[in-house]
């Protein structure tokens, strides 16, 4: 091939950073030139098993001993990751083979309702450097491409030396290592890792692979070696000072999305969508845009954070629903349903003014009893009489802000005993450790406001709803 100048402008002629020719043996790569603030760059695409065989994450590069390029791998989150990659694997093989019937066909739908569905997958570009891309040193070998004599872009040849260094996306790459180890694990040994350590939740103490989902595990590890490829955008021998910016500028000068957007946008958790499809549009729960509701101008609704956080404890006892799986989540969601049916009983409950209504409008108390159910329905020591016992008897609670027992941290000795709440202490924490301010009664508005601190409040919230209704005592 005649060697060619390639006109392109910039701080970084791309003219300097490359050598004309491959070898044959190396793989090709074919990419796009683009003009990234002056700098020559490439984009392109490779297989997954391709780019994470070829690729390396760039934190061993250091300057006189100061900190590295990258922050520390967090493996849960990989782990996440990995996770969502899998998902759009198994998605990806159900829409490729979507008129097959027969054995294999049943396994691709049994293994994605498992993994779970949402309405589109995605993984963002990964930005990666070419050291050996370089005026000083060695070149990239590569060659123009061009159709009608018109340049559209390079035939890069990479060798064992031209490493795809990552500055951003560590987490993406580990994420694609974990499923192709993974799936080489299933291939060999023809068995699901144990539980812990699996990213497929299969649920059984025999971990022998069925042969048809066996065949549905090789089709997703050919389309990590094909089908399914990794955006790069891969910049050219940058230096060790000018990585290290690369990173920071990639990682700080993006705005977070807000939480109750992102809550409201997600379809794939599966929590998400029983909020959608069973509480808001039948009506067992109004959200609010807002970010938080002023009692002043109360219409009965919650913000998304908070009637998220609800049915987290309700359903997974925990504070979020970054864990949720349909495996998990399936089965429990006829005892969420009876929870909201029941809260939705209580007086005044998503009305207007509900909060100046009853103290159940209030998150942290219906945290509360949905911790209890939970516990009844789920829990460690699972007890369906107990269960039945609180669902049918959250109505005849008295929730209104009148009721002295939401005040018992306010009251006298002498007051206790007036009112018969002597009792109660047997129910709540010692009172010698551990925050006991759950909140305060305004003798003014006659409103009893329950504290911000939501996890020190909701358990011994849920210890006076136990010892109201006559149920076991956790303290016991």
């Amino acid at each position: 091939m005649v060697e060619q100048t390639i006109p392109i402008e910039g701080t970084r002629p791309l003219n300097e950073l490359i050598k004309r020719g491959g070898n044959t043996s190396d793989m090709q790569l074919k990419a796009f030139i683009s003009n990234n603030l002056g700098n020559s760059t490439l984009l392109a695409k490779i297989p997954m098993y391709d780019f994470y065989r070829m690729s390396d994450v760039a934190n061993e590069r250091s300057e006189n001993g100061e900190p590295v390029a990258q922050r520390k791998l967090d493996v849960k989150h990989a782990a996440d990751l990995a996770r969502y990659i899998l998902k759009g694997l198994i998605t990806t093989t159900v829409s490729m083979h979507k008129d097959d019937n027969g054995s294999i066909a049943i396994a691709r739908n049994r293994i994605q309702e498992v993994v779970g569905r949402q309405p589109y997958l995605s993984l963002q570009p990964i930005v990666a450097n070419l050291r050996t891309a370089g005026a000083g040193g060695s070149k990239l070998r590569a060659n123009p491409l061009e159709i009608n004599n018109e340049n559209i872009g390079m035939r890069v040849w990479l060798g064992q030396r031209d490493i795809l260094w990552v500055v951003d996306g560590q987490h993406r790459r580990k994420a694609i290592q974990m499923v192709i180890e993974f799936l080489e694990e299933i291939r060999l040994e023809q068995k699901y890792p144990p539980k812990k350590s699996s990213l497929f939740p299969h649920g059984r103490d025999e971990r022998s692979v069925p042969y048809d989902e066996l065949d549905v595990w090789m089709e997703c590890y050919e389309l990590t070696r094909g089908e399914c490829t990794v955006n790069l955008e891969i910049h050219l021998g940058l230096d060790i000072v000018e990585e290290r910016q690369l990173f920071h500028d990639l990682n700080n000068l993006a705005k977070k999305v807000e939480k109750s957007i992102a809550l409201e946008f997600d379809s794939s958790n599966p929590i998400n969508a029983f909020i959608k499809d069973e509480l808001i549009e039948t009506g067992l729960a109004k959200v609010s845009l807002k970010d938080k509701v002023d009692w002043a101008n109360d219409d009965g609704s919650f913000t998304r954070k908070d009637i998220v956080a609800v049915n987290a404890h309700l359903i997974l006892n925990k504070s979020n629903i970054n864990s949720a799986t349909p495996a998990i989540v399936k089965n429990r969601l006829g005892i969420a349903k009876r929870f909201w049916e029941v809260v939705n009983q209580i007086p005044g409950f998503g009305e207007e003014e509900a909060k100046t209504k009853t103290v159940a409008a209030q998150p942290v108390l219906l945290k509360a009893i949905a911790k209890l159910t939970y516990d009844f329905a789920f829990g460690r020591y699972p007890n369906e009489e107990s269960l039945n016992k609180l669902l049918d008897g959250v109505t005849d609670i008295d929730f209104s802000h009148d009721n002295i027992m939401w005040r018992y941290y306010q009251l006298t000795p002498e007051e206790i005993n007036q009112h018969e709440l002597s009792s109660l202490k047997d129910y709540l924490p010692d009172n010698s450790t551990g925050n006991r301010d759950i909140g305060n009664f305004d003798s003014e508005t006659g409103w009893m406001r329950f504290g911000s601190k939501h996890n020190d409040i909701f358990p011994i919230l849920g210890d006076i709803i136990r010892w109201k209704l006559n149920l076991s005592n956790r303290h016991e």
